[in-house]
């Protein structure tokens, strides 16, 4: 049976005073850590700096009932929370200071991330997922502001679906769904939209999550009057206090945060509502203070007057903890008690003060070591060339003459020590050559690993499994195959489950879920709000818990919605975490060619070059599409698959084999050979390719033509260059504006594959309008590449290298 903080606490006076001296050490090691890591900044030994300090009573007090299996979705303020569930060191907050790229001394981004942004490794070196139940998790941090709202909804509704909810392993995820997910968030950030959108999502949903709100009164400079429709946050949302006997809405707990004993109440409730009742929780911590200012970039004293400073120093939260302690006292047995006296207090000060110059130090000197190391291993091997170009003496003493040196010193010493003796070959140039492809390969893998998934069940690493037909398959609506396909997938995997505006009741607004709410239950098939960037975030939160996620936005143009979080969140939570955590989410969304302004949109280039990281897959019909779902759910990358909109009344060939056949990531597919020239296209515009094609045909051009399928991962084995070095003409034909997808296609088979080579004719891209389509079908053939213009463009590279067989149509 799980506890809360209040079931558990009836302690002695002597363990009550252990615990209160030891959270004052603890928030006086944290205001160390601040004031000590502010002077590394400003002594030029870290880049940026932002810290916590101001805040370190209300985290002490939030860790108290923060338990094993709980997560954290926060931002760059909660070092002392950290400290206090063991997520973080002294050593490793200035490593992180440092941008140490050591994963075992800075373990929550190895050096990826400026400091402040914490993190816990979910996963085992292998990828595998580690028993999350048995630590306290902290989803990694993103700095743009109220980003990591939308993910906490996804945490905490984790639990709730644990209720019901179980598989194979899932007891390494959830106790019976008693977990809480924690959020914080500074005040001014309260005026963005993921605020109020997850806010208002978790008080429908009613899920287990409590929202802190540090509020100092200001966003940067900018004062709380001016951020907020009313200044008082607590005020502003009283409408979503929840009422009794209805199961909507949230608790409101407003508290202050140097008022210790108040701090420790508060969140005792607020777990209480949370683990017990399921309710949501805003605890409003106010009179915050921020005695450094907002970051190392600049003084508070320039739009802080003299009277807020003075009220800051005197209502600074350990300052009042201090007073406090000092004026405690209890009478037991005629007795009376007291906590501390002040020089006790003054000795722990003292103690604090050592300690976080000691973790300073050490973390330090490992940072310096590892350079010092790598200058050892290589200068040598530059001044054995200074025989082989005078230039090489005074590129080493320019090197020397660095007062502070860093690996990128290091790295232009070697490589300009190659440019000056280039053409020579010598048995020391070949040594330091070696030994720079050597180090090269370390600092790749500790600045650039893990963008995409590297365990074995990487996408790239599913099996291929072809659809199998039969006499007795049946000629069917696409939507009936994505449908019948997702039958199979909630059959086969228990922890599966989709999510998305008419996604339940109605099976989605083209019928690809029809009757599976009813057969699997509204937990498993939902329904949600208009809200774009919380269906993202229950999808990154859930995954991150061991559920397998398919976040449904209803349209592609809606997707940018959300795109935001796909991009500073999703796509980058492998990387920024370099493998310790992952969000195996699928993002399934419809669109391409159909009618209008809003409904037709082609963001695709925006998709493709902010959100590296996710799978991007463009499947031409249903069949594929569904194909690729399979594969996916068998995979630990996320993936948005986007289903063509125009497809789902098309006839298709249902394949027996529904939930188990696959389609392979980064690989393409030859849908008509040719000789002539080479067409490469994806998505709803493969059909209108293909009559193309066969209209080039009887033109006397023989066209081939390729559907992408997969546009991230692109052609993993290349095999459009080869098709290019047999027709030696590449058109690229696309629905996206100029320059976006047809852009990057064309740099992928030019660059990447060297198709260069093999052209006779200049590579064309035909490409949309770069304007929003004109609705209707008139719409789309004006605005997006019809047949006619695909035919005359390609039969226009024939006239021009051979008019008397191919004359000019105009």
């Amino acid at each position: 049976m799980q506890t809360t903080y209040i079931e558990t606490q009836q302690i002695s006076f002597q363990d009550f005073k252990n615990q209160i001296l030891e959270d004052y050490k603890l928030g006086r090691i944290s205001r160390e850590m601040s004031y000590l890591g502010r002077r590394e900044v400003l002594t030029g030994k870290a880049k940026f700096g932002i810290f916590g300090d101001g805040k370190e009573l209300p985290q002490l007090a939030m860790a108290k009932v923060f338990k094993n299996g709980d997560f954290r979705s926060g931002y760059y303020r909660d070092q002392t929370f950290a400290l206090a569930v063991d997520a973080l060191t002294v050593e490793s907050f200035f490593a992180q200071l440092y941008a140490d790229t050591s994963v075992e001394r800075e373990p929550a981004s190895a050096g990826r991330q400026m400091n402040g942004h914490f993190a816990t490794r979910s996963l085992n070196e292998d990828g595998s997922w580690k028993d999350l139940t048995a630590q306290k998790n902290i989803s990694s941090d993103i700095s743009p502001t109220a980003g990591q709202m939308p993910r906490l909804l996804g945490l905490a509704q984790a639990s709730k679906i644990y209720k019901s909810v179980k598989f194979e392993g899932s007891e390494k995820f959830s106790k019976e769904g008693n977990e809480i997910a924690f959020g914080t968030i500074g005040d001014a950030s309260t005026a963005e939209g993921h605020f109020w959108e997850t806010l208002n999502a978790a008080c429908a949903l009613q899920v287990p999550m409590v929202v802190s709100i540090w509020d100092d009164g200001y966003g940067i400079s900018v004062p709380t009057k001016n951020q907020r429709a009313k200044a008082d946050i607590a005020e502003m949302l009283s409408g979503f206090q929840r009422k009794e006997g209805e199961a909507q809405g949230c608790e409101i707990i407003q508290v202050k945060a140097w008022d210790y004993a108040a701090l420790l109440d508060a969140y005792a409730r607020a777990e209480q509502f949370a683990r017990m009742e399921s309710v949501p929780v805003v605890v409003h911590v106010i009179e915050v203070t921020q005695p450094q200012g907002h970051s190392t970039s600049g003084s508070h004293e320039r739009y802080k007057n003299e009277e807020r400073l003075a009220w800051e120093s005197q209502f600074d939260g350990l300052v009042k903890f201090k007073e406090w302690i000092l004026n405690y006292s209890i009478e037991i047995d005629g007795k009376e008690e007291v906590l501390a006296t002040a020089e006790e207090l003054e000795s722990i000060d003292e103690e604090a003060k050592k300690t976080v110059k000691a973790g300073q130090k050490l973390a330090w000197e490992n940072y310096q070591k590892t350079i010092t190391d790598l200058i050892g291993s290589v200068l040598p091997l530059v001044e054995n060339l200074k025989g082989q170009n005078s230039e090489i003496e005074n590129y080493i003493n320019q090197f020397n003459k660095l007062v502070s040196k860093a690996k990128k010193d290091v790295f232009h010493l070697v490589r300009r020590s190659l440019l000056a003796t280039r053409g020579t070959n010598s048995a020391e140039r070949n040594q330091l050559m070696q030994k720079y492809n050597e180090i090269f390969e370390v600092e790749k893998d500790n600045y650039s690993s893990h963008l995409y998934s590297q365990s074995q069940w990487k996408a790239e690493n599913v099996q291929e499994i072809k659809p199998i037909y039969s006499d007795a398959s049946e000629d069917v609506d696409g939507r009936v195959v994505v449908r019948n396909n997702f039958d199979k997938i909630f059959e086969k995997y228990p922890e599966t489950l989709v999510f998305g505006e008419d996604a339940g009741n109605i099976g989605d607004v083209n019928q690809g879920l029809e009757g599976m709410q009813e057969k699997y239950g509204d937990v498993r098939v939902a329904d949600t709000g208009i809200r774009e960037a919380t269906i993202l975030g229950q999808g990154i939160g859930m995954a991150m818990r061991g559920l397998r996620p398919i976040a449904e936005i209803q349209y592609l143009d809606y997707i940018l919605y959300c795109l935001q979080g796909m991009s500073d969140d999703l796509a980058t939570v492998q990387y920024r975490t370099k493998g310790g955590q992952k969000s195996p989410v699928i993002i399934r969304t419809r669109g391409h060619r159909l009618e209008g302004v809003w409904h037709s949109g082609s963001p695709m280039a925006g998709i493709l070059n902010l959100s590296k990281g996710i799978l991007v897959l463009v499947p031409r019909n249903l069949t594929k599409a569904a194909g690729f779902y399979n594969t996916m759910l068998q995979s630990d990358d996320p993936a948005v698959i986007v289903e063509c909109l125009n497809g789902y009344r098309l006839k298709e060939k249902q394949p027996d084999n529904l939930g188990e056949f696959t389609v392979p990531v980064g690989k393409i597919e030859v849908t008509k050979e040719g000789a002539d020239v080479t067409l490469v296209t994806y998505g709803s515009t493969w059909r209108i390719v293909m009559e193309a094609a066969e209209e080039l045909g009887k033109l006397g051009i023989s066209a081939e033509v390729i559907d992408v399928q997969s546009l991230i991962p692109f052609d993993l084995t290349h095999e459009i260059a080869e098709s290019v070095k047999k027709t030696n003409r590449l058109v690229v034909i696309d629905e996206d504006v100029e320059g976006g997808t047809s852009a990057f296609i064309l740099q992928q088979i030019l660059e990447k594959q060297k198709a260069f080579r093999f052209l006779d004719s200049d590579p064309l891209t035909i490409s949309a309008n770069d304007h929003r389509p004109a609705y209707a079908s008139d719409g789309d053939y004006f605005s997006k590449p019809s047949t006619d213009d695909m035919v005359e463009k390609i039969y226009a590279m024939f006239n021009e290298t051979n008019p008397q067989k191919y004359p000019a149509i105009f």
